[in-house]
């Protein structure tokens, strides 16, 4: 079994900042990609940002120069600091590894439970 567990959610202003923290545990074998998506109510999951086993990232337009991506593949986690947040940032935000575990050699797919981060005054 893999599990996502993610923290640092909440309540934040227009030109606030987050955290957010992901832990993948499990009898994992390789992290290929992890990475953060979202979903903002009445719309389709978004990819936000990406970052491949060697440090390469993806972001998407939107957040580019506000959010960074990091990651730790010791502890198996990745972080995401999310700077200037904006009303249209609020979302729920899921945690996603690509990785393998336990005898099963093809990558599959995880994703945490999702962790709300509302931009409001």
């Amino acid at each position: 079994q893999v599990q996502l567990a993610e923290s640092g959610g909440g309540l934040v202003q227009p030109g606030g900042s987050l955290r957010l923290s992901c832990a993948a545990s499990g009898s994992i074998r390789t992290i290929y990609t992890m990475g953060w998506y979202r979903q903002a109510p009445g719309k389709q999951r978004e990819m936000v940002t990406t970052i491949g086993s060697d440090g390469r990232t993806n972001y998407a337009d939107s957040v580019k120069g506000r959010f960074i991506i990091s990651r730790d593949n010791a502890k198996n986690t990745v972080s995401l600091q999310m700077n200037d947040l904006k009303s249209e940032d609020t979302a729920v935000y899921y945690c996603n590894a690509v990785l393998t575990h336990g005898s099963i050699w093809n990558p599959g797919n995880y994703w945490g439970q999702g962790t709300q981060v509302t931009v409001s005054s």
